[in-house]
């Protein structure tokens, strides 16, 4: 059964909360795909994740790039699996599909953007009623995963 997470960003941005959530995946030798809500936020994640930290290095690429079997880390807009990844991101409101393919759904939204907390509570009560098991994580004021649900 696939374990399915929701994260509500409340204290950072995407780009700052994204990059440690993936280097714990990739810590555990899962593969990751991240599937965008557009082309332009693919690329830009793409750029991000090659400068976020001096100290870190998460090896990737897009769906646009060749031999993707290959790489930990793929960057998409659409719901294939180009890398057999594990474990799949779903951010600014791309939809979820095949969940039953993935030990790990992780569904990212920003807390400040009215489109992606209603697209959230969609995508929650769609899951819940397939029969799927969720939980719910939110940001504490120190920017801290908690266990809400």
């Amino acid at each position: 059964m696939t374990e399915i997470l929701f994260y509500h960003l409340t204290e950072s941005t995407l780009e700052n909360a994204l990059p440690g959530l993936i280097e714990r995946s990739v810590e555990r030798k899962w593969r990751v795909v991240i599937q965008t809500g557009s082309e332009e936020r693919r690329d830009s994640l793409d750029n991000h994740l090659w400068t976020w930290s001096d100290a870190s290095f998460l090896a990737h690429a897009t769906d646009l790039e060749p031999y993707p079997e290959e790489q930990p880390i793929i960057l998409t807009t659409g719901d294939g699996n180009p890398n057999g990844a594990t474990v799949r991101f779903l951010v600014d409101g791309a939809a979820p599909r095949n969940v039953e393919k993935y030990d790990r759904l992780v569904l990212m939204f920003d807390g400040h953007d009215q489109q992606q907390l209603e697209q959230a509570r969609e995508q929650w009560k769609a899951l819940k009623a397939e029969g799927h098991t969720l939980t719910y994580w939110q940001q504490n004021a120190e920017g801290r995963w908690e266990k809400k649900a």
